[in-house]
C-alpha cells in the first residue's frame, strides 16, 4: 500500500506539493446509478418534470462541479480542466446511469473532479425529481480508470 502524503511532520493535513512533478496527459473516469420508481422514469423520458430536462441540466451540474472541485474538496488542487464529458443511460425501468470522463494535462490527476461530477450529475436528478420520488437511491459511485502520472493507469475490476 502506498504511503499517504497528505500529512506533514506534526501529523496534520496538507495539500501535497506536486511542484516538481511532470506534467502528463491524464483522464479518470467514473460512474454512478440512481434508481427510481418506473414512472420517474418515464417522465423524465418524455419531458414530463416540471422542473425542465433533467438531464441536460443534471449534465451542466456535473460539469460545473468538475470545474469547482478544489473549491469543495480542501486537499484538491486547482487543476486546468481540458475536457469534460457526460453520459447518461438508463435501463427503461429504474435506473439512470452516469459516466464522466475529465481530462487534463498537469501535475496531477483528476479523479475526484469525475467522482464529483458524478455524484454532482445524479444529486441533480435526484433534485429535479424529488417533488414526486423522494425514495430514490444513489448507489455504486466509484472510479472506473484513470491513466498518466506516475502511478500509471488503474482499471475498476
Amino acid at each position: 500500500m502506498a504511503e499517504l502524503t497528505h500529512f506533514n511532520n506534526q501529523n496534520r493535513a496538507k495539500m501535497v506539493d506536486v511542484t516538481n512533478k511532470s506534467i502528463t496527459s491524464r483522464f479518470a473516469i467514473a460512474t454512478g446509478k440512481i434508481k427510481m420508481q418506473h414512472e420517474t422514469i418515464l417522465r423524465i423520458q418524455e419531458g414530463k418534470i416540471k422542473k425542465g430536462d433533467v438531464l441536460a441540466v443534471a449534465q451542466v451540474a456535473g460539469i460545473m462541479a468538475a470545474k469547482q472541485t478544489s473549491q469543495l474538496i480542501p486537499m484538491c488542487h486547482l487543476i486546468p480542466l481540458t475536457g469534460v464529458d457526460i453520459h447518461f443511460e438508463d435501463d427503461n425501468s429504474t435506473t439512470i446511469t452516469v459516466t464522466t470522463k475529465v481530462k487534463t494535462k498537469h501535475v496531477t490527476g483528476v479523479e475526484i473532479e469525475a467522482l464529483l461530477a458524478a455524484q454532482t450529475s445524479l444529486l441533480t436528478i435526484y433534485d429535479m425529481c424529488k417533488a414526486i420520488d423522494r425514495g430514490m437511491i444513489i448507489t455504486d459511485v466509484h472510479l472506473v480508470e484513470k491513466d498518466g502520472g506516475k502511478s500509471g493507469h488503474f482499471k475498476f475490476d
